[in-house]
């Protein structure tokens, strides 16, 4: 009876067996942040904040996660929440052009598009201009800027696109572009 209860124990799954493997208690932590930001490329911005706050129950809130919280925030047009968090990141660490970028695009879907220039000019001075996203970033905010009288409500609907490391891009609105 023992031997069967052993048995019974072990893992027989072959590896094309498409069910979850059970939940081994000792085995290694999963990363939160990585979890989230996948989440946050597939567009599940509640889920995304579960597993930061998670990843914030163990290593505090660093302005990784500070960014991370207020960016799924803006994901989900909480744009009151947003804020303080992404200002508060880049205020812990003024280095960090992630959390510059990613301040930039709050400002972006805020239409403060002055201050976003001078964000995402510091986060491309940071990054040494080696960020094809900042950079996009900074464009289209110079544009904005630009040509005020071109900013109608259609064309500020933007949607958020990852591009690695939390980095945050503003692409406009795949459905907005179809109607135009």
């Amino acid at each position: 009876m023992v031997i069967a209860m052993v048995a019974s124990c072990t893992d027989t799954r072959s590896p094309d067996d498409p069910f979850a493997p059970g939940i081994d208690p000792d085995g290694p932590a999963v990363d939160e942040i990585a979890i989230g930001n996948r989440l946050m490329a597939a567009g599940e911005y509640e889920l995304a904040m579960e597993s930061f706050t998670r990843a914030a129950l163990t290593e505090g809130m660093t302005p990784e996660i500070l960014t991370s919280l207020g960016t799924a925030n803006l994901g989900l047009r909480r744009i009151g929440q947003a804020e303080p968090l992404l200002r508060r990141a880049v205020e812990d660490d003024p280095d960090w052009p992630v959390a510059w970028n990613n301040l930039g695009v709050f400002l972006m879907e805020t239409g403060e598009y002055a201050e976003a220039a001078q964000v995402f000019r510091r986060a491309f001075a940071l990054d040494n201009g080696e960020s094809d996203a900042i950079r996009d970033n900074l464009r289209l905010a110079l544009a904005k800027m630009e040509n005020p009288a071109n900013n109608t409500p259609q064309e500020q609907e933007f949607e958020l696109e990852q591009r690695g490391d939390g980095q945050f891009v503003l692409r406009k609105n795949p459905a907005i572009e179809a109607e135009q």
